[in-house]
């Protein structure tokens, strides 16, 4: 099952990982977790080719994570100042993100959530409470995020849809598992969301690599039912900024069912500086990347400021200067959001 402990089952133990990977640093494993989990599943471990492949940076600690960079943020998007209830995030008002663990099947290095303390789930009473202020909110669309919200059981998914049904009308799953931990896409799991359209789903794959047959299978399941599927993906240095690697990425995307959805800027997380790029090296990735796909294979580029706004386009952002754009219709009385 999803649930196994390391060294059992569908989740590789540290051991394995060592000992197939012997580049790794067992010194820099035990440090990098003890701010953030070291944890892979073995479907992503035999994807990996090398340590310092694309995958293998995404999932495995590097020394460079330990060391603290002056444009680190412990709250990259701002999720903080827009958290009305715990476990709840609401930056826009006709939805809101609902928190349903932090737990993951594996940790990506670069992840935004990266330095969030507390506990890994919240209580019944505390579930409870965020369901019932989502539901009395007015919101048409629930997104339920994470950690990974996958790496809980299929009862608590389908019990957090039907408790704001039918108020809240749309249901949005933002999963890395059907990349990371595909054998989570299953028959029951994939019924049970189908019996409670319009539920959508978004996962996130962000190099070729990553779209193994097992891979291929659990998206399949998914669109063959009925249920929508987008990507995120992050640009990541070191890992996909080649507008080559995007192309292709995007291309097998699109041929899959799954429309690319955002390429995401990085988010300064503490930890993640050596995935990091500049906005204008990002725009020319983004700018080439366009005149090799068609428009359905062409994401949106996107930041997401810590103001707790939510994303922009990159290009509106830079023309700004590193500012949200004061709307061209505000008075002169408006003020400006804050930076």
């Amino acid at each position: 099952m999803y649930h196994d402990r390391p060294g059992r089952g569908r989740i590789a133990g540290r051991a394995e990982v060592l000992r197939r990977l012997p580049a790794i640093s067992p010194t820099t494993w035990t440090r990098a977790a003890e701010s953030f989990p070291v944890q892979l599943t073995r479907s992503w471990l035999d994807r990996i080719r090398s340590a310092d492949g694309p995958l293998g940076l995404q999932a495995l600690p590097h020394e460079r994570e330990l060391v603290p960079d002056p444009g680190d943020r412990a709250d990259p998007v701002g999720e903080g100042r827009r958290s009305p209830v715990p476990w709840v995030v609401q930056k826009h008002a006709d939805r809101a993100l609902l928190l349903l663990t932090r737990r993951c099947h594996l940790y990506c290095r670069y992840c935004f959530r990266r330095g969030q303390e507390g506990p890994a789930d919240p209580t019944p009473a505390e579930l409870d409470a965020a369901l019932a202020w989502i539901r009395q909110r007015g919101v048409r669309e629930m997104i339920l995020s994470g950690g990974d919200p996958l790496a809980v059981r299929d009862r608590r998914i389908f019990s957090a849809i039907d408790a704001v049904r039918p108020a809240v009308p749309v249901v949005r799953i933002h999963t890395r598992a059907p990349i990371t931990a595909p054998f989570r896409v299953t028959d029951a799991l994939v019924a049970g969301l189908a019996e409670r359209a319009p539920v959508w789903v978004i996962v996130h794959a962000n190099h070729p690599d990553e779209l193994s047959p097992d891979v291929r299978r659990a998206l399949a399941a998914l669109v063959d039912a009925g249920i929508p599927v987008l990507n995120q993906a992050v640009l990541l240095a070191g890992v996909n900024d080649d507008p080559a690697v995007l192309a292709e990425l995007f291309g097998e995307l699109t041929t899959m069912r799954v429309f690319p959805y955002y390429l995401h800027h990085p988010d300064p997380a503490p930890g993640n500086a050596m995935f990091r790029l500049s906005t204008r090296r990002g725009l020319r990735i983004y700018s080439e990347l366009a005149s090799r796909v068609s428009g359905i294979a062409l994401p949106r580029y996107v930041i997401d400021p810590p103001d707790g706004l939510g994303k922009l386009d990159v290009a509106e952002w830079v023309h700004a200067g590193g500012r949200r754009p004061v709307p061209s219709d505000a008075s002169p009385s408006t003020p400006q959001q804050e930076p």
